[in-house]
């Protein structure tokens, strides 16, 4: 018998993310592009979802991976989005069974496996609720404060294959992904080209072809994407007349870089020979922590020891600017963390159809993130409007430039989830 393969390709950006199911009782509808979707009855749950147990785990998760992906390539730059490989994979765990599924909920950290689901809608709807826009025009300001924050769910399956109706209910309820049907057996490159034309467009082009040829086969069954587009100003943005080209010590040697600088208060922290600060974004939910160590040998915080200490105070900071992109399979990683069953032939999806058994091919993950003086992804000039406080006691300011690898989180501040993760050990080195 011919093995199959269950492909889950992850995307992030920007960052992307997506996911496919079907069964006889789905609604079927018709896509602009013609090709047909089917969803489940489950209307998307909008209410009562806690994002608490979700936050935690993608965090942890965040540790680990980061860990794993850095000690493959210690010196090369890293960004990647725990929150879409998490989202990702737990869609995907919806439709596993037995120790396929065990192994899944401990590499994911997931505390109740029952609730686990509702909890990560309610942090998807939690980022969403980040998206705000003002027009800075009104009082005399320049320009639009914004941020774009958005998930995109969608789950591309073989026409004709029948999916389990609680798995298709399920995606439909609690991550609002419905399945879009491809056919892998007679046209794999088609597929492959819809497949990364809806990712180009929920990435706004920052991923214009995350499937390279030769990875959709007529074997695929399933491909599961997640799409996470991000694009926010800073609260302040940096002067660009004082950014100035300095030196930075890489791994390899010294660099020249463009650094940023800024002299104003900011939540700083430090701990065993690293010290951390907070950059927020307009509108306060998002910010970008960065922590630097004082040498090469620096064991670096946690996101949870780095934002536990965060004390406002001046600091006169110098921050490179940055353009970088990680496009990485990973399957073998996956496997190594504890989840080598569902690449194996004795994995259990079941869950999701039993006409045919499901195994997980591949997972691709892609991610980049731009860093400049008006914000992250950014590209138009801002203006903050700034609301009067009382004033703080004088304090000596911290003069801290970050002229060395740094490791970078973006989190939401409310829950505590990572964003996006990565390591800077080459500012310079740039995406194409």
């Amino acid at each position: 018998m011919q093995r199959r393969t269950f492909l889950q390709l992850l995307a992030v950006p920007a960052v992307a993310q997506v996911f496919a199911a079907c069964s006889d009782d789905a609604k079927k509808t018709q896509t602009a592009n013609g090709a047909s979707s089917l969803r489940g009855d489950a209307p998307r749950v909008t209410a009562g979802a806690d994002p608490t147990d979700a936050a935690a785990a993608i965090n942890a998760f965040a540790d680990d991976m980061f860990l794993h992906l850095t000690s493959v390539d210690p010196v090369a730059n890293l960004v990647f989005s725990p929150a879409s490989i998490a989202l990702a994979l737990a869609m995907t765990s919806a439709g596993a069974k037995g120790a396929t599924l065990a192994e899944m909920d401990l590499v994911l950290h997931v505390a109740d496996p029952f609730t686990i689901h509702r909890s990560m809608n309610g942090l998807a709807a939690a980022l969403e609720a980040a998206n705000k826009s003002q027009d800075n025009t009104a009082d005399g300001g320049e320009g639009i404060s914004e941020v774009q924050l958005s998930i995109a769910n969608s789950l591309w399956g073989q026409a004709g294959l029948n999916f389990e109706k609680a798995f298709l209910d399920l995606l439909s309820a609690e991550y609002g992904a419905g399945l879009e049907l491809v056919d892998y057996t007679a046209d794999p490159e088609a597929a492959r080209q819809t497949i990364n034309e809806w990712v180009a467009t929920e990435t706004r082009d920052r991923i214009p072809e995350l499937l390279a040829e030769g990875v959709i086969t007529a074997d695929s069954r399933l491909t599961l994407v997640n799409a996470i587009y991000l694009k926010a100003n800073w609260n302040d943005t940096f002067d660009k007349e004082q950014t100035a080209t300095e030196s930075f010590a890489t791994p390899g040697g010294d660099v020249d870089v463009e650094m940023m600088h800024t002299s104003r208060r900011l939540a700083h922290s430090e701990g065993d020979g690293w010290q951390a600060i907070e950059l927020p974004y307009v509108f306060g939910e998002l910010a970008m922590v960065v922590a630097v160590g004082d040498t090469a040998d620096t064991l670096m915080p946690t996101v949870a020891e780095a934002t536990a200490s965060l004390r406002e105070r001046p600091v006169d900071l110098g921050f490179p600017k940055f353009d970088i992109e990680t496009s990485v399979s990973l399957a073998d990683t996956l496997k190594d963390m504890g989840m080598p069953t569902a690449f194996s032939d004795n994995a259990d999806f079941s869950g999701m159809t039993t006409e045919e058994k499901l195994v997980v091919g591949d997972v691709i993950h892609q991610a980049n993130i731009t860093v400049d003086e008006e914000g992250t992804e950014a590209a138009a000039a801002t203006a903050v409007v700034m609301v009067a406080t009382s004033a703080p006691p004088e304090q000596e300011p911290i003069t801290l430039t970050i002229d060395r690898p740094f490791t970078f989180w973006l989190i939401a501040r409310s829950s505590g989830a990572v964003v996006f993760m990565g390591r800077v050990n080459d500012p310079s080195a740039t995406r194409v």
